[in-house]
């Protein structure tokens, strides 16, 4: 056993479905999966069923979230361009305002002129945080540019992508941006082989996975995007985007550690610093996991909490394990089993508004 102490992780991106369409994981299952894979806080995503465009859908998942989270939860606002006095009364509950500019899970889409329109209108500190693939990052990093104002881009999975990224950070300007395990850990031939299994927005570009483990210095922050569906979905005619990723993230990256891929700081730095800085996320010091380097396991479906059940990297063997999950000096996690209840977990909002 190599037993260390790591702080309480961060992930910044994910769904947790709740409310809406809790079949495919609600606040305590999804938070259960958090503190089993080491997060002890998620920021989660606007895109549900009702998008959570208004002040009184934020509120209204707010005091849904509080009755049922295991560990600590915020908030982003989105926008089809047309709440813009919303905007501005959602702000001070939330870590950002998040963007889709191509198609993806509820297709919440916007074009060039709305995203101008937003960039001009949204008057926070907070960054505007985009869902922008390919060419169409081109447009965020131009309204950057003329703004001033923050932006993140998310689950970058292209060469085009990310080379826009380093050069708009060699320019100053103030972009930071994320990757997924999955876009770090799948090839394209893996993906194939899944099938719908690996069907996600954004895809995986050929060649990518090495183009980015060569480039990962100039990535800010490894995020989940966790996204659940139910195996029934992912087998239909047409399944729906999105892969699950909070119980497995930091396995992966820790067998990535193993294999001398990346360090042990490299890893608190983009799954715990830099969303800290970067999200104004307020921690604590008596929390934190413990993990053991050496424990060796294979990713087991029939193990996982989440409610969907499945992950593309079942049957994986991965080196390094959490054994257990405190947070503000409470163990909510150890040896496999969750052990507070379901009110446990906090609501936060960023530490500036």
């Amino acid at each position: 056993m190599a037993l260390i102490k790591l702080p309480g992780l961060i992930d910044i991106h994910v769904h947790l479905r709740d409310p809406g369409q809790t079949y495919k994981e609600d606040f305590y299952t999804g938070t259960s999966s958090a503190i089993a894979g080491g997060f002890i806080t998620v920021l989660d995503m606007p895109n549900n069923k009702s998008p959570i465009t208004t002040l009184e859908r934020l509120r209204i998942k707010i005091e849904e979230a509080k009755k049922r989270i295991v560990c600590d939860v915020g908030f982003y606002a989105g926008s089809l361009g047309d709440n813009f006095l919303e905007l501005k009364k959602m702000e001070p509950f939330v870590f950002g305002l998040k963007l889709y500019l191509n198609k993806t899970t509820g297709n919440y889409l916007i074009d060039k002129e709305i995203l101008t329109k937003i960039f001009d209108t949204w008057e926070s500190k907070k960054p505007i945080l985009v869902h922008a693939e390919s060419d169409i990052i081109d447009e965020v990093i131009n309204n950057v540019k003329r703004t001033g104002q923050k932006a993140h881009v998310c689950h970058v999975s292209t060469k085009y992508e990310l080379a826009a990224v380093i050069q708009a950070k060699e320019n100053k300007l103030p972009v930071t941006c994320g990757v997924t395990p999955h876009h770090l850990f799948l090839s394209k031939k893996e993906a194939v082989k899944l099938g719908s299994f690996a069907l996600m927005k954004p895809k995986i570009e050929e060649g990518f996975k090495t183009y980015l483990w060569n480039k990962l210095k100039y990535v800010d922050v490894i995020e989940s995007d966790h996204a659940p569906h139910i195996v029934k979905e992912k087998k239909s005619v047409n399944p729906p985007f999105g892969v699950p990723g909070l119980e497995t993230t930091l396995p992966l990256l820790l067998t990535a550690v193993s294999e001398k891929k990346i360090s042990i700081k490299r890893l608190i730095e983009m799954c715990f610093a830099n969303p800290k800085k970067i999200f104004n996320i307020e921690t604590d010091k008596n929390s934190f996991i413990e993990v053991d380097l050496n424990e060796e396991y294979i990713i087991d479906n029939k193990k996982l909490i989440t409610k969907s059940g499945w992950s593309p990297f079942a049957d994986w063997k991965v080196k390094g394990k959490v054994k257990k999950t405190i947070i503000r000096g409470v163990t909510v996690f150890e040896n496999d089993k969750i052990l507070v209840n379901k009110s446990f977990g906090k609501f936060i909002k960023p530490i500036l508004n």
